[in-house]
């Protein structure tokens, strides 16, 4: 008797397994942080890009955005457009340049970071609360392993 292919129902397959399980973790996650984010009214990936725009210590180029978030920069002037008409950020010409247009964070765009944040955190304890804390160190410690070995890093 042969033994099933390794996608088949029923296959022993504990890598694909695993594959799965982070799969729909990752969609469950997705699902609660988006939940979460709502009552705010912001997107998960506008979200993204406040956080990474939190990140420079001057105002970053839309160009700059783009290349830390690895989206093309026609991507990068949807989601600004967005957070500026709700006052979350404000274009900044560059002064020694015309061309170039700076991004920076409003007093808004800081407070909701600051309610995102604590929204985070609450999606993040709905999904961790079945674990212990040890569990959870465990937890950190694995992940931490798999995200920071890759090439694709990112906020």
């Amino acid at each position: 008797m042969s033994n099933p292919a390794p996608d088949a129902p029923g296959a022993t397959d504990p890598d694909g397994l695993l594959a799965e399980q982070l799969l729909r973790l990752t969609r469950r996650l997705h699902r609660l942080h988006k939940r979460y984010l709502e009552p705010v009214g912001i997107t998960p990936a506008q979200f993204r890009l406040l956080r990474t725009v939190a990140h420079y210590e001057e105002p970053p180029r839309m160009a700059d955005l783009a290349a830390r978030l690895e989206v093309v920069p026609r991507a990068v002037t949807s989601l600004v457009d967005g957070l500026e008409a709700a006052g979350r950020v404000r274009r900044v010409p560059d002064p020694t340049n015309r061309r170039v247009v700076h991004i920076e964070l409003t007093d808004t765009g800081r407070d909701t970071l600051r309610e995102l944040r604590s929204a985070r955190r609450g999606a993040a304890e709905d999904i961790l609360a079945p674990l212990t804390v040890e569990q959870r160190k465990v937890l950190g410690g694995l992940l931490s392993a798999l995200v920071d070995q890759g090439p694709e890093r990112g906020c």
